[in-house]
């Protein structure tokens, strides 16, 4: 229980740092310092400082949104386990609701963009939405695959090293290439979204966020960190299980492949350029398929 505690506890505290390695990864391609890894870290302190200003036009919903969707994505954290150790929270199904906490995040979001009346935040959230629609069940799919394939309906042994994956790595790299389109798609990066676009035809999660300022657009920041620090353990758990390795040497190779990953992901970033619209949703069914066909073979 302890190992989990510290796990969680590290998870937390080192979840902005994900962004910040990307970021860096970016800027080396491109061939300039680019900001600090640390620069998430100080934009929540300042956030954190400020006060928020609130529309007359918005009600109750706005300002607790960012709050639930904060807290609904820590919720999530809580049943990710990492290096397959045993998460903080651990039962049988919790796959399953760390799909509809993640969901309902994003709800909380939606909501909130809509509240504020404005036509453009309106036209984020329906993107938001209409591309959730199309990723939840790629991902739902690639989990039921490990699941199948490992002979449990909890995370923290879906993601230890089931003997079975040695016979099926083609499931289990379709597994990973679903998750990890899907981490992209709701983690808003390139090639799905752009977080650091401001062209009014191309935003998706950035502009449903326009209106947030001080502590509240802080709680956004952190929650979308948390996001991508969940996915990312997704991924490392389903591609490199740590399930024989001790305790402390699991926890390192974990946090190690979370490194790796960011770096991936600023990799991907820097030699793609953001798809067309049209061209997202062909992704995400991709995604699916691939979620699909890894679940045919784990059942065969």
């Amino acid at each position: 229980m302890m190992i989990s505690i510290i796990q969680f506890i590290l998870a937390l505290a080192l979840a902005p740092l994900m962004p910040g390695v990307i970021n860096r990864t970016k800027a080396l391609f491109a061939g300039r310092s680019g900001p600090p890894l640390l620069q998430l870290y100080y934009d929540l302190a300042k956030l954190l400082r400020k006060g928020a200003v609130y529309s007359r036009t918005t009600t109750w919903v706005f300002r607790a949104g960012p709050i639930l969707g904060l807290a609904s994505a820590l919720a999530g954290m809580t049943l990710v386990p990492l290096g397959a150790r045993p998460s903080l929270l651990s039962f049988s199904g919790d796959f399953l609701v760390l799909v509809y906490l993640l969901g309902l995040a994003r709800f909380f979001t939606v909501l909130a963009a809509l509240d504020t009346g404005s036509s453009f935040e309106g036209m984020g959230a329906s993107r938001e939405v209409l591309f959730s629609m199309l990723s939840e069940p790629a991902l739902l799919l690639a989990l039921v695959a490990v699941a199948l394939r490992s002979h449990s309906l909890t995370l923290s042994t879906m993601l230890a090293t089931p003997s079975g994956w040695v016979h099926a790595a083609p499931a289990l790299w379709l597994v990973g290439s679903a998750v990890f389109i899907v981490l992209l798609a709701e983690n808003a990066r390139v090639p799905v979204d752009d977080p650091n676009t401001h062209l009014e035809l191309t935003m998706i999660h950035e502009v449903m966020v326009l209106d947030h300022s001080g502590p509240d657009l802080a709680f956004i920041l952190y929650g979308a960190a948390v996001k991508l620090w969940i996915f990312g353990a997704l991924c490392v758990g389903i591609v490199a299980p740590l399930g024989g390795v001790s305790p402390w040497a699991a926890t390192g190779l974990a946090l190690f492949g979370l490194l790796g990953l960011s770096v991936m992901i600023g990799v991907v970033e820097s030699m793609m350029a953001r798809l067309r619209l049209s061209r997202i949703a062909p992704l995400l069914v991709g995604a699916g398929v691939c979620g699909l066909v890894a679940l045919l073979v784990a059942a065969g």
